[in-house]
């Protein structure tokens, strides 16, 4: 039998380490939510960018002192991931800064994500992984189906708990992409007077369109369980129906991160009551769709994986997709589009405008 040479047992050693990566990768993601549990990102935001030593830290938050060198230690991963910042000199005692990472789970922060990040992480969102294996033997729609036997979108008309986690981590994960919509994406609401938001949710993009575009009337279509926890502001109009059967008519629609969450077949029926809904392109009738275009070629790995993470997640929870820029061209042919266009840089997202 051949002994395995040195460089196949640093091949292996170095293999090992990347499978511990992989398997330990979870730790990331929790640690993460117990220090937004714990306080610790609202701790450093009320210090107004001071930083914050560990001690006074560990007193701020009520650790007690057997548990001081339990908590450096798990800042110590999170500043090793980026989420925080160490700025101490050699032989001091750490002390602590927010950095973009953490400065999104503030919760006072109105672009903040904390909602998405306990969404995501519940039990309840988390049970259909330890489910993926069996379901490509089963006959379940989809892993969530297998793991708690009904779809996500009938588990939340019936639990008030969940559909609140739904619409909390659809709304501040808009609030954030909104933003960069208004600012990067303005001229696309040129000479858009009225505008359906299919699938919005309580309205926050809806709402943030409205206020910076004051010509724009603008409406939401939802669920009616969804729309019946709206706000009644006044600002926004909310309609409960069905995106299969009717879409309200407007100048323009949007789509932000719904049609990912269906197949190739039901997207054709959503974009054809879409059209429906829209005047001819030469009156300035469009769809305008906020969603991912994959791209496995970019320099930038992390947008990437971000993307193919989130394919998993569609295809685990809900048995929808991420599209690559082809996958997305015949679904709009499909559904009787004649043309479209797509701008980049709405951080891992694109614009779709999609014409009659």
């Amino acid at each position: 039998m051949a002994h395995p040479t040195a460089d196949n047992v640093e091949e292996e050693l170095q293999a090992q380490v990347l499978v511990w990566n992989h398997i330990f990768q979870f730790i990331s993601s929790m640690s993460l939510k117990s220090v937004v549990e714990l306080g610790i990102p609202d701790v450093l935001h009320r210090n107004e960018g001071r930083p914050i030593c560990l001690s006074r830290l560990a007193s701020l938050i009520s650790i007690p002192p057997n548990r001081i060198d339990y908590l450096r230690r798990l800042m110590r991963m999170l500043v090793f991931t980026g989420c925080f910042a160490n700025v101490s000199e050699e032989g001091e005692e750490e002390k602590y800064v927010l950095t973009p990472v953490s400065r999104l789970l503030v919760k006072d922060n109105e672009t903040g994500l904390s909602p998405f990040l306990f969404f995501e992480l519940d039990p309840v969102m988390q049970s259909p992984w330890q489910s993926l294996g069996k379901w490509f033997h089963s006959d379940q729609p989809t892993s969530f189906a297998k793991a708690h036997g009904v779809e996500i979108f009938e588990m939340a008309g019936r639990s008030e708990r969940l559909n609140r986690m739904i619409n909390e981590a659809m709304a501040c994960d808009s609030r954030l992409m909104v933003k960069a919509l208004v600012e990067k994406h303005c001229d696309a609401f040129v000479g858009v007077k009225s505008l359906v938001d299919v699938g919005g949710g309580t309205g926050s993009l809806a709402t943030t369109i409205s206020k910076a575009f004051l010509w724009i009337k603008c409406a939401v279509l939802d669920l009616p369980h969804v729309v019946g926890d709206a706000p009644k502001d006044g600002v926004v109009e909310f309609i409960g129906g069905d995106m299969f059967e009717h879409v309200p008519p407007a100048d323009a629609v949007l789509l932000k991160m719904v049609l990912h969450d269906w197949s190739d077949e039901d997207c054709v029926k959503i974009l054809k009551q879409c059209k429906k809904a829209i005047p001819p392109k030469e009156k300035g009738g469009k769809v305008m769709i906020l969603d991912m275009i994959v791209n496995s070629k970019t320099e930038d790995h992390k947008a990437t994986e971000t993307q193919l993470f989130l394919d998993m997640l569609m295809m685990v929870d809900v048995g929808g997709r991420e599209r690559e820029e082809h996958e997305w061209k015949k679904i709009f042919t499909e559904a009787g589009f004649s043309t479209y266009k797509a701008t980049h840089g709405t951080g891992v997202h694109s614009l779709i405008e999609l014409y009659p």
